[in-house]
C-alpha cells in the first residue's frame, strides 16, 4: 500500500509537471523548451529508476532469505538446549516408572507370598480344599498378580512412550484364563447356601428361651441374639427378644416379622408380647449359665436389677460347666442338648457372645436354621429401603464400600500380632489397587477417623490420574428425600439406626472392603454372603501386608 501510494503521489506531480510545460508553450516558442524537455526526461528517468529499485529489493530480499535457509543450519543454533531440554525429561521419565514398576513389583512379591501360604494343600492336613469358594479366590488372587504384572509392565514402556503397546496383548491373555476374561471382574461368590447344613427350628408351645445379652454395644448384643437362635432351635423353643428397658431397641433395627416368616411358624417374641401372655407371671424357672466366669451368665448386679424392675423373677444361677469368656472352649450340638434340655417353660442361659459351639456350622453363609429366606436376622425394611434410595441418589450401582475403623483402633491392633492399623499412606495404595480391579468410580465411606485422617485419605485415592470420591452421609437436609422415611418414622438421628444403616449401604456394594478384627465388618461380611452380594474383590484393608511402620508399647 505505501509502494502504491509513493507511486501515485510522484504520478501526479509527473502530471503537474507536463501541466505547467504545456500552458509555457502555448505562450511562446522559445529555447528554454529544449532545456526544460531534457529536465523533464532526467527527471522521468530518475523515477523509473527509483520505481524500478524497490521493485528489484521486493523480489530480490526472499532469494536471499531462502538462499540463507538451505545454505546455513538455522536449527543448529538451538539444537542443544532442546536435546538437553528433551534428554532430561526422558531421564526424569524414566527413574518415574522405574521407581513404579519396584513398587509394582514389591506387591507382587507381597502377593504372591500370600498364594504361597494359601496353596491348594491344607498344610495341616494334606488334604485338598473342597471349598469352591476357596478355589474362586485363589484364582481371583492369581488373576490380581496377573493384572499386576500387566501395570509393571506398562510402568516400564511408559517411559519408551509405549505404554498402550501392551492393549493388543491383553485380549490373547486373557483369554487362557478359562472364563476369566476381564481381569479387573469382581464376580459375585456362589456361596451354594441351599447346600448348607441346616437345622430344623419348631418350637414346642408355652416353651421359652429368655435372651440375655450383655457384652459390649449394640452389634455385640445382635450377634449374642443369633446364637441364641441357634440355641433356642437346639432347644425347640421359641425366643424371647429382650425389652428395651433393659437393653436396645431392637425393633427400630431388625425386622423381627421376618424371622417368623422366613420359618413360616412363631419362633420369637418381644418381650411385650411375652409380658402380655404371661398376664405379669414372668418368672426364668432354670437359669442354666453357658459361662461361670469371670461371674456367673457374664451377669452383673444391675442387670439382674433391671430384669427384676419388669416383673421378672428367677431362681439361683447354675453353671453348666467352667466355661470362661475370655478362653471359650469348642463345644458341639451334644454339649448343648446334655446340659441345657429341660422341661421348664422358661430357662435362660446368660450371654453367649463369646460361646464357641458348631463354630463352622453356626456362621455358614445362611446360617444354620432352615428357613426359605436369604438370612433370618436383617435390618428393619425402612432401613433397607433408605440404604437403598441413597445408593440411587449418591452412588450407582458399581461402588466400593470402606469400612475404616480408626477411633480405639490403634490401640486395639497394636495388641496382636501383626497390627491391623495402618498408615494413610499405605491405606490409600491398598485401596487404589482395588479400585482399580473393580474399575469403581466412588467409594462409599463409613468410618470413625476424624476429618484430618479422612481428608489425608481423600487426597490419596488416585487412580489414572483421577480423584476417587469418598463419599459419606450428608447431614440432613429437607431437600434431599432419600432419607424421608427414617424422618416421617422418628428414626432420624437414631445412632444405632445410623450404624445399621451404614452396615446395610455397605452390604449392598458391588465390593467391601473391611478392617480386620472388627464385628462391624464381620457382620457386613455375613449380610454380604448371605444376600449374595459378597464379590471375589471383597477383602480386609492391605490384607496381607504388614503395617510400614508400628509404634512402641506404652
Amino acid at each position: 500500500m505505501r509502494m502504491e501510494r509513493e507511486s501515485s503521489d510522484e504520478e501526479e506531480d509527473h502530471e503537474n509537471l507536463i501541466a505547467q510545460s504545456e500552458r509555457r508553450n502555448h505562450r511562446s516558442e522559445s529555447p528554454q523548451r529544449t532545456t526544460f524537455q531534457i529536465d523533464e526526461t532526467a527527471n522521468t528517468r530518475r523515477f523509473n529508476f527509483s520505481f524500478n529499485k524497490r521493485y528489484f529489493l521486493a523480489i530480490i530480499l526472499p532469494v536471499i532469505i531462502l538462499i540463507l535457509y538451505f545454505t546455513t543450519d538455522i536449527k543448529s543454533l538451538f539444537k542443544t538446549s532442546v536435546i538437553n531440554v528433551n534428554y532430561d525429561a526422558s531421564i526424569n521419565r524414566m527413574r518415574e516408572s522405574e521407581l513404579r514398576a519396584l513398587y509394582l513389583l514389591r506387591q507382587q512379591n507381597l502377593g504372591l507370598f500370600k498364594l504361597w501360604n494359601h496353596t491348594l494343600l491344607d498344610n495341616s492336613s494334606n488334604k485338598p480344599i473342597a471349598n469352591n469358594s476357596n478355589l474362586d479366590k485363589l484364582k481371583s488372587d492369581l488373576l490380581s498378580q496377573i493384572s499386576l504384572n500387566k501395570q509393571i509392565q506398562q510402568a516400564l514402556l511408559w517411559s519408551h512412550q509405549l505404554g498402550n503397546s501392551l492393549s493388543a496383548l491383553d485380549n490373547v491373555t486373557d483369554t487362557s484364563l478359562d472364563g476369566y476374561g476381564d481381569l479387573h471382574s469382581c464376580r459375585k461368590v456362589d456361596y451354594r447356601l441351599s447346600e448348607r447344613r441346616t437345622i430344623e427350628w419348631k418350637p414346642r408351645p408355652d416353651k421359652y428361651l429368655f435372651a440375655i445379652c450383655v457384652s459390649g454395644q449394640m452389634l455385640n448384643h445382635l450377634i449374642c441374639l443369633e446364637k441364641h437362635m441357634f440355641f433356642a432351635a437346639l432347644l425347640n423353643r421359641i425366643l424371647i427378644i429382650p425389652s428395651s428397658k433393659v437393653d436396645y431397641e431392637f425393633h427400630r433395627v431388625l425386622d423381627i416379622d421376618h424371622i417368623d416368616k422366613c420359618l413360616g411358624r412363631k419362633v420369637v417374641v418381644t418381650f411385650e408380647e411375652f409380658a402380655k401372655g404371661q398376664k405379669g407371671h414372668m418368672h426364668i424357672d432354670k437359669f442354666i449359665c453357658y459361662f461361670s466366669q469371670p461371674q456367673p451368665c457374664f451377669m452383673d448386679e444391675e442387670r439382674v436389677k433391671k430384669l427384676k424392675s419388669l416383673g421378672v423373677s428367677m431362681n439361683k444361677l447354675e453353671a453348666a460347666w467352667i466355661e470362661d469368656v475370655k478362653n471359650p472352649k469348642p463345644r458341639t450340638v451334644q454339649d448343648i442338648m446334655t446340659k441345657f434340655s429341660s422341661d421348664d417353660d422358661i430357662v435362660a442361659i446368660g450371654d453367649v457372645f463369646f460361646a464357641d459351639v458348631e463354630k463352622e456350622w453356626v456362621m455358614q453363609p445362611g446360617g444354620p436354621i432352615s428357613h426359605k429366606c436369604k438370612t433370618l436376622v436383617e435390618p428393619s425394611r425402612l432401613i433397607l429401603l433408605t440404604a437403598q434410595r441413597f445408593i440411587q441418589t449418591f452412588l450407582g450401582e458399581n461402588f466400593i464400600a470402606l469400612h475404616f475403623r480408626r477411633h480405639g483402633f490403634l490401640k486395639f491392633c497394636n495388641a496382636k500380632t501383626p497390627s491391623c492399623f495402618y498408615p494413610v499412606p499405605q491405606a490409600a495404595d491398598c485401596i487404589n489397587r482395588v479400585v482399580e480391579r473393580a474399575n469403581s468410580a466412588v467409594i462409599y465411606l463409613s468410618t470413625d477417623a476424624a476429618e484430618s485422617e479422612t481428608g489425608l485419605l481423600q487426597s490419596l485415592v488416585v487412580v489414572n490420574g483421577k480423584t476417587v470420591p469418598l463419599v459419606r452421609r450428608p447431614a440432613r437436609n429437607s431437600a434431599e428425600k432419600w432419607d424421608a422415611l427414617l424422618y416421617r418414622h422418628g428414626l432420624e438421628g437414631d445412632r444405632q439406626v445410623e450404624a445399621m444403616l451404614d452396615k446395610t449401604i455397605c452390604a449392598l456394594s458391588g465390593v467391601f472392603i473391611g478392617s480386620m478384627g472388627s464385628t462391624f465388618t464381620e457382620d457386613i461380611l455375613r449380610l454380604r454372603k448371605d444376600w449374595g452380594s459378597a464379590s471375589l474383590c471383597d477383602e480386609y484393608l492391605c490384607q496381607g501386608e504388614r503395617p510400614n511402620f508400628i509404634a512402641d508399647d506404652e
